[in-house]
């Protein structure tokens, strides 16, 4: 079995997190009403929008300037289910970052016990309208890494 080279450890946010409270919707269940896989990426996503919401850049006014965080690669640990109309917490952080890179890792918490229910990361790279690798601007750096 090959050692992955993966430098991110997806198990543990080291920095202090952003919180976000969701709850398991029925369209998001299977017949059993546990939470199908496909849907922790997308509760990784709200997460990560309301960050940067809360940062005072909104995803909106970053593509508005022309710029995309366009994700490279996506990883989640699935450690309990979450079931139908299941409160939980998503935790973001920026773990790491370049005027090129970005690296969030996710936490999805139980609201009552906050057990942990999955982890992972995204990795971002930032292009312009051409799909150009390209720096982000200093002022949206700032926002987003404050």
């Amino acid at each position: 079995m090959e050692k992955s080279s993966n430098k991110y450890p997806p198990f543990q946010i080291t920095k202090l997190p952003f919180e976000w409270e969701e709850r398991v919707r029925y369209s998001e269940t299977d017949k059993m009403g546990i939470a199908h896989n496909k849907n922790y990426f997308e509760w990784f996503e709200i997460g990560r929008t309301e960050y940067c919401r809360n940062h005072k850049i909104p995803y909106k006014k970053i593509e508005e300037r022309g710029y995309f965080l366009v994700v490279v690669e996506s990883y989640c640990r699935y450690k309990k289910p979450l079931k139908y109309d299941q409160a939980f917490i998503i935790r973001v952080s920026l773990e790491d970052f370049s005027p090129k890179k970005f690296v969030f890792a996710y936490e999805l918490r139980d609201k009552k016990t906050c057990h942990l229910i999955a982890s992972g990361y995204t990795i971002h790279i930032t292009v312009n309208h051409k799909a150009e690798v390209t720096p982000l601007p200093q002022d949206i750096m700032d926002k987003i890494t404050g």
